[in-house]
């Protein structure tokens, strides 16, 4: 049976926070703007293009920012409008495109394999590029190819408002000019790896024996191999964006111990926003739910700004029980969930001026993934007699 070559696009709203801003405040059109904490501890997450002729990025601090570009305009961000903008792109991609990904808050992948017979991929992927600029007013690129990985790339390289198309057989050669760090995937470390090695382009990955890569970076030395020889047959899967995410425990002896009920909720808002994160999201909702001995059950839910550190969650939670909690009432469960999940491929705190907090979070994660979600817990979420005995 013949192979049927895929027509993949990427999408990636240009510079999206920013994008957001200037639709609110016409005054920033053109200017160098920065999104983010606001503090000197604050991190960027998105900066306009007039902002990194200075030398202004993503993911750098706000201090030294401000330092590179004095003039700077900074706003602390609404992640509430940013999640109401992606969901209008994404709806109007999803009235014309059968099946969707969505990658992250500004990024969607497509699949139109077989248009070509009908509209002509490219011409189609305008059409709607433009759609999307009428009647959003936010800024698009894309990149069509014959998978997600050389689409991704050519997005990356065309932006702002890019549209390339990679031919089908072209890809190695489009790939081959472009510089490691080009390949999804390819950090600081594994860049400078690479140049002690006297690789620089992404055509002297392709040309190396896959053997010498995965001796000197393991398995993931053959996934950089794959990816520069511009190898990826991963689908694209149909977009299902997650409602929410909840946890509940049911004690086996109704109580109303304040102690053991602030525990278990700190426990089950740990485990969630430790999923939240794990899953690249962030929630704008939090509902705590009480069932009291006679079964009788109330909920009460509150907005937070958009966000997956436990400790912000944590203190809405026992906000909101403490606020619906009768005293003196036998509780026989407790619940906490998370919903309005927003996909990110963003910080945990995309507008936190405390960068040290962000960078415990990562690492405390890095730890539960190794060794289990229980491998790591705040002192105050161990069951009474643990804390006891820890003293």
């Amino acid at each position: 049976m013949e192979k049927v070559n895929r027509s993949i696009v990427h999408f990636d709203l240009d510079t999206f926070f920013v994008s957001v801003e200037v639709l609110k405040d016409s005054a920033l059109k053109g200017k160098p703007v920065a999104v983010g904490g606001e503090g000197d501890r604050g991190v960027v997450a998105s900066c306009s293009y007039e902002a990194r002729k200075f030398g202004v990025r993503s993911g750098m601090s706000m201090k030294l920012a401000r330092a590179l570009c004095p003039q700077m305009i900074t706003r602390r961000g609404d992640f509430d409008s940013y999640a109401r903008k992606s969901e209008e792109v994404t709806a109007i991609i999803r009235e014309k495109v059968p099946v969707v990904e969505k990658a992250s808050i500004d990024e969607h992948y497509l699949d139109l394999t077989g248009f070509d017979k009908f509209f002509g991929c490219y011409k189609y992927t305008m059409e709607l590029r433009n759609s999307i600029l009428k009647e959003s007013g936010l800024p698009i690129s894309f990149g069509l190819s014959i998978n997600k990985l050389v689409s991704k790339v050519a997005t990356g390289v065309g932006k702002p408002l890019g549209k390339i198309q990679v031919e089908t057989g072209m890809e190695r050669s489009f790939f081959s000019p472009l510089p490691v760090k080009k390949i999804p995937g390819v950090g600081q470390e594994t860049s400078r790896q690479l140049a002690v090695m006297g690789i620089s382009k992404i055509k002297d990955v392709y040309l190396l024996n896959p053997d010498l890569l995965q001796a000197t970076f393991g398995k993931n030395g053959l996934v950089l191999w794959n990816r520069a020889n511009a190898i990826d047959d991963s689908p694209v899967v149909e977009y299902s964006e997650q409602k929410s995410m909840s946890h509940e425990e049911t004690f086996s002896v109704d109580t109303t111990s304040m102690e053991d009920l602030r525990t278990s909720i700190l426990n089950m808002v740990t485990r969630l926003a430790f999923d939240l994160r794990d899953q690249g999201k962030l929630t704008t909702c939090v509902t705590v739910k009480i069932r009291y001995s006679d079964f009788e059950t109330f909920t009460k839910q509150g907005r937070i700004k958009a966000t997956a550190l436990d400790d912000e969650l944590a203190e809405k939670a026992w906000d909101l029980f403490t606020s619906l909690y009768e005293r003196r009432m036998l509780v026989r469960l407790i619940g906490v969930k998370f919903s309005y999940l927003v996909s990110s491929g963003y910080q945990i705190d995309l507008f936190s001026d405390n960068n040290t907090q962000i960078d415990l979070y990562a690492t405390l994660d890095t730890i539960r993934k190794r060794f289990g979600s229980n491998a790591v817990l705040k002192a105050r979420a161990l069951p009474a007699p643990v804390r006891f005995f820890a003293r």
